[in-house]
């Protein structure tokens, strides 16, 4: 069974965005709430999540979130308020 990927933004506590990739969202936030997931969101803690797409293999998902960590803030902002629309 082919399983899909995603690409992900968390807003955090102090107005930062943190973009990651997983196979499950749901299991990967709870993973970064209790603080075993990525050590950024160990120093700045995670309010929400703000953006998902999904995508149809981990290489696919990790080139995404290669791309939009290359974005400025602005851009990124952009992209959250898009899904809002």
């Amino acid at each position: 069974m082919k399983q899909n990927w995603f690409t992900y933004i968390i807003r955090c506590v102090n107005g930062t965005l943190y973009t990651g990739s997983t196979n499950h969202v749901i299991r990967r936030w709870h993973q970064h709430n209790d603080g075993a997931g990525a050590k950024y969101l160990r120093a700045h803690k995670p309010k929400e999540v703000v953006y998902v797409e999904q995508h149809p293999c981990r290489s696919a998902a990790c080139r995404r979130e290669y791309e939009i960590k290359q974005y400025s803030k602005q851009k990124k902002e952009a992209l959250v308020r898009h899904v809002d629309d």
